[in-house]
């Protein structure tokens, strides 16, 4: 039986910007650049009585919370900071699995310092990380990932909650399904349309019969609906690819994808923040009305350095899109993958410029 922790800080890039500033604490602060087509990087839990959201477009949070103090993020001190919750971790065990900047799963089964229970090794963590950077930071323990995430969100903020064995079933049957990793609003309205609100009524449903309608996610829904996840927590995973995507209300014509692919730009260049990896290759996602899939790439010679950069790329890779004009879209996804070590991609500029 593994001991998985998931720690997760608190509003992490507000809280860096309150913490260095004091003139911020109690205020509203949402971590955003403004401009019409930014998007929120975080908000603060002042921001969040309001329903400012991360990857929330900035106008809408500012529509939202007309009060709210706007702060550019400053990505060297969050990853500074990054670096000192992650040698917390280390202190405690080998084997970090990090997700982003301000959570990782933890495997504590046998913990490099003495601990009674996994519990225990979760509130020591959480007083380092206070009293190390003056910061506060949630835990779930649960025996697998997928439980020990959702724990983690239960308590938020500075809490911790745990999901014993014994208690796994208990735990999640009232839960609504859209706590389920991967269960969107699409989603959502399939399940709703065969009954499943909650994730009691999803494990009512044969596993053959959710495999028939969603295929291999119809297997992970059964599975995640017992609580079951074998993953084991694996370090030092580097980042291969970061992407954003979108399903719309109504099927749009190609034309008219342009707004939601700078959007989504605008997100997935926020979210390579969160690791500092640089990555080469814009990639232009389309799904269309008959669910057919496409995808488009380039690599240019030098990695896309802002979000503006990588929605002009994206955009322009709908002209390689040879479906008729009458074609309608669905879904549109904007990423970024082939993710190389910053030293690598120096190296590789350095070769070209030389050529």
């Amino acid at each position: 039986m593994r001991k998985i922790l998931h720690i997760d800080m608190d509003a992490f890039y507000a809280s860096v910007e309150q913490r260095d500033d004091p003139s911020l604490r109690g205020r509203p602060v949402v971590v955003a650049w403004r401009g019409q087509r930014s998007v929120v990087c975080a908000a603060s839990y002042e921001a969040r009585r309001f329903g400012v959201r991360s990857a929330m477009p900035a106008l809408r949070a500012e529509r939202l919370c007309p009060d709210a103090v706007f702060v550019p993020p400053d990505f060297v001190r969050y990853k500074a900071v990054s670096r000192q919750v992650r040698e917390i971790f280390l202190a405690h065990t080998d084997l970090v699995e990090p997700l982003s900047l301000d959570e990782a799963y933890l495997d504590v089964t046998v913990p490099k310092i003495a601990s009674p229970s996994a519990t225990a090794t979760a509130e020591a963590i959480r007083a380092q990380i206070r009293e190390t950077t003056a910061l506060t930071a949630s835990a779930g323990v649960a025996p697998n990932k997928f439980l020990a995430k959702i724990a983690s969100d239960w308590n938020k903020p500075d809490g911790v909650f745990v999901v014993k064995p014994a208690h796994v079933e208990r735990f999640l049957s009232t839960l609504p399904v859209a706590r389920i990793p991967g269960v969107g609003q699409v989603m959502q309205k399939k399940l709703a349309e065969l009954g499943v609100v909650t994730v009691a009524d999803l494990r009512a449903l044969p596993a053959d019969e959710l495999v028939g309608r969603f295929g291999t996610f119809g297997q992970r829904l059964h599975l995640r609906a017992r609580g079951i996840d074998e993953r084991p927590v694996q370090p030092d995973q580097p980042v291969q690819s970061i992407s954003s995507e979108d399903t719309f209300a109504e099927d749009l014509p190609l034309d008219a994808l342009e707004p939601a692919i700078r959007r989504l730009a605008e997100k997935t260049w926020a979210a390579t923040a969160r690791t500092e990896r640089v990555g080469r290759t814009v990639v232009l996602k389309l799904k269309t009305a008959q669910f057919r899939i496409l995808t488009r790439s380039f690599t240019p010679e030098t990695p896309p350095r802002g979000a503006q950069v990588l929605a002009d790329i994206a955009c322009a890779l709908r002209a390689r899109v040879d479906l008729p004009a009458a074609t309608r879209y669905r879904l549109v996804g904007v990423g970024l993958s082939g993710f190389r070590d910053p030293d690598t991609v120096a190296q590789e500029d350095l070769f070209a410029l030389a050529d």
